[in-house]
């Protein structure tokens, strides 16, 4: 097998990529400090323990396992956080995957996936986003993703370093066999919300604002699922395998759902009340925000077979009720 270092793999879309790489038929190597991961979700592959920025570290990892590609997920990620703390974002994302980006070309690993984001777009209400949109981030998480991709770029360049970069908005769902679920500490993502929600581990949602220019009022979000969006990095990784160039790939929907729409979905599927709080509109939330794929589908085939809000849902309610919440990592 080959082997595949996954930063991050301990967290909620790294752990769903470790089980599609190792059906893949790759040994997945995952890297993680477990400040947001949880040891227990490494279940596909070895976990080597250890910070990105630790250089001495990750040379030891390099040096014995000797991966064929990076799968680049560790990042903070908590756009709130960013905007109040930047320093924080900038210091911990660009200093974490300049020292990777450098041990992995020193130890003559030259095909890098990297998990960006959509928040390097910035504020483009009612646009159907691609990949050669303007980026204008407007807060540190987007600014420091964006200067990652601009860093893969030089480092091409410079080193013959190959990457693969995808950008996308919400992922959601969970593994359909419940071996993987999501797991985050606070948790801030609208389904698994709902889903605390309708399990009554919370006692409503709060919706910010009601009065969108949108069908229903609240506002639209693109979504896709978890082991579609992992499905494209297999995609991805073989297509670097191939000999093929840098490349730039978005993975949405094209028309996204509304949070009125998403808890809705929610009552019908899990058969459970789900009381709502109207609450005042959020500082920056746009009313529309929308994301294309078509360069995916025409380059990588990547079709995305569970990305319907239905399956969303119901995949991550199934995790949510079958699996148990991981317990606090030992040192």
């Amino acid at each position: 097998m080959k082997n595949i270092l996954v930063t991050g793999g301990a967290g909620y879309i790294g752990s769903h990529c470790c089980k599609a790489l190792k059906l893949a038929g790759y040994n997945p190597i995952t890297y993680d400090n477990l400040s947001t991961g949880w040891a227990k979700s490494v279940k596909y592959g070895p976990l080597e323990r250890g910070d990105l920025r630790d250089r001495a570290r990750l040379d030891e990892v390099f040096a014995r396992w000797e991966p064929k590609a990076v799968m680049h997920f560790a990042a903070l990620s908590q756009v709130g956080e960013a905007v109040k703390n930047p320093g924080k974002y900038w210091r911990d994302n660009i200093t974490s995957s300049l020292t990777l980006i450098e041990a992995a070309i020193h130890a003559k690993c030259f095909d890098f996936i990297f998990s960006s984001t959509c928040a390097t777009y910035g504020d483009q209400d009612g646009v159907l986003l691609a990949e050669d949109s303007p980026q204008t981030p407007i807060n540190a998480y987007g600014s420091s993703k964006r200067a990652i991709e601009d860093m893969l770029r030089d480092f091409g360049n410079a080193y013959g370093l190959r990457s693969v970069i995808f950008r996308y908005f919400n992922v959601a769902g969970a593994d359909p066999d419940a071996e993987c679920g999501e797991f985050h500490d606070p948790e801030t993502h609208l389904i698994p919300i709902i889903l605390e929600v309708a399990s009554g581990e919370r006692s409503a949602l709060t919706v910010f604002g009601e009065d969108y220019p949108t069908p229903d009022g609240t506002c639209i979000r693109d979504f896709v699922h978890v082991s579609d969006l992992v499905d494209a990095h297999i995609l991805g990784l073989k297509w670097l395998e191939a000999g093929k160039g840098n490349r730039i790939f978005c993975l949405g929907s094209g028309k996204g759902f509304s949070v009125r729409e998403v808890i809705e979905r929610a009552r019908r599927l899990t058969n459970r009340p789900i009381p709502v709080e109207i609450g005042p509109r959020r500082r920056g939330d746009a009313a529309k925000l929308v994301l294309g794929s078509a360069r995916a589908a025409v380059e990588l085939g990547w079709t995305p077979k569970r990305s319907s809000l239905e399956l969303m849902i119901s995949d991550a309610w199934l995790a949510y009720s079958s699996l148990e919440w991981p317990v606090a990592n030992a040192e």
